[in-house]
């Protein structure tokens, strides 16, 4: 997406808008904005051609009192890449986005009532590791865009919370419903869906489905598993999803590597994670939209990553992709995380 003056004036208005509201009234500690996000520079190679990517994605969180909270994400990004064509010389493409612009009402333990453009609960990438300071590598798994709508995000309203929370088990739950609109913006599909979760502490095990539809003139249903298991001092760590569309399904599993546990603190073996991720998609029939490959494809990736003191990271990862071609991509990431108060608490 080419960032025109248009679409910029208008993001930064929103986030301007965002940001005067729940700053205009300091108070006590517990209701100060706290801006976070991450601020990186990745590099690709694929086929031999090398993309250049400096990338910002701040963030916002703001408490208005007890009950309510304003969330909002966004990534504003710059590209170089290769002109082709047997032209020498990079060209380049801007790109600003919001990920989600949302107002949570913290009804209950048990129910937050979200409103506004928030992140499709679909799976678990989409919420929990797309940002660019948590996920172990640079690009998404190949199922992404099965069960998200394409956008990962959806324009109206959900339901959500923890229905039953224990020492034994916790059983969360979220529902959405999704509005359509061709607002050049908030672009959205309508549509709805659900995910639920059982989570045990325990065994740090965690099992769940998604479902979502989409209402659109060609009513579609996709499906979901994941399965997490991350131990407390555990040397490996595990997360995989399955998803299923009308037109093809996949599956991605990935591995995370410790050289030393926790509990030894933060030592130079515990910096370094090497981390594996196999990921598989087949094709039904034919469909340039929802984002998979055209035909069965598989791919391995291997990754290192080094995590430094002061929130630094480096994720370096090489995938060898198999499908009716055989591709070699190299990824390499530097990101620093950051996180401060709008103003100082009393």
């Amino acid at each position: 997406m080419l960032l025109s003056p248009k679409r910029a004036g208008i993001y930064a208005s929103a986030l301007l808008a965002a940001s005067l509201l729940v700053m205009s009234r300091p108070g006590t500690t517990q209701d100060v904005p706290l801006i976070s996000g991450g601020v990186g520079f990745v590099t690709s190679t694929n086929a031999g051609n090398t993309t250049y990517i400096p990338v910002i994605s701040p963030l916002l969180a703001a408490p208005l009192g007890n009950h309510i909270l304003v969330e909002s994400r966004a990534t504003i990004l710059d590209s170089y890449f290769p002109k082709g064509g047997g032209h020498s010389g990079y060209t380049s493409s801007s790109f600003l986005g919001l990920s989600y612009l949302q107002m949570d009402y913290i009804a209950s333990s048990h129910l937050t009532v979200v409103a506004g453009e928030f992140l499709t609960p679909f799976g678990t990438y989409n919420e929990r590791l797309s940002p660019i300071w948590i996920s172990n590598f640079e690009s998404a798994p190949l199922i992404f865009n099965l069960g998200t709508m394409n956008t990962g995000s959806s324009v109206g309203g959900m339901l959500r919370g923890s229905a039953i929370s224990n020492d034994h088990v916790w059983l969360d739950y979220a529902g959405y419903f999704s509005a359509a609109s061709t607002n050049e913006q908030f672009k959205s599909q309508r549509a709805s869906g659900a995910r639920t979760s059982l989570y045990f502490p325990q065994a740090r095990l965690e099992v769940g489905g998604s479902y979502g539809r989409l209402l659109e003139e060609t009513h579609e249903n996709f499906e979901g598993l994941h399965l997490w298991w991350q131990p407390a001092d555990a040397l490996v760590k595990l997360r995989s999803e399955f998803a299923h569309g009308p037109h093809s399904k996949g599956y991605w599993v990935e591995s995370e590597f410790h050289l030393a546990s926790a509990s030894s603190g933060m030592t130079l073996r515990r910096a370094i994670q090497p981390v594996f991720r196999w990921q598989q998609t087949f094709r039904s029939s034919p469909d340039p939209t929802d984002g998979l490959p055209g035909a069965d494809t598989k791919r391995a990736d291997f990754g290192l990553d080094i995590l430094f003191p002061h929130e630094v990271r480096i994720n370096s990862s090489y995938s060898r992709q198999s499908s009716t071609q055989d591709t070699n991509i190299w990824q390499t990431g530097i990101v620093y995380r950051f996180l401060f108060p709008t103003w100082r608490g009393k």
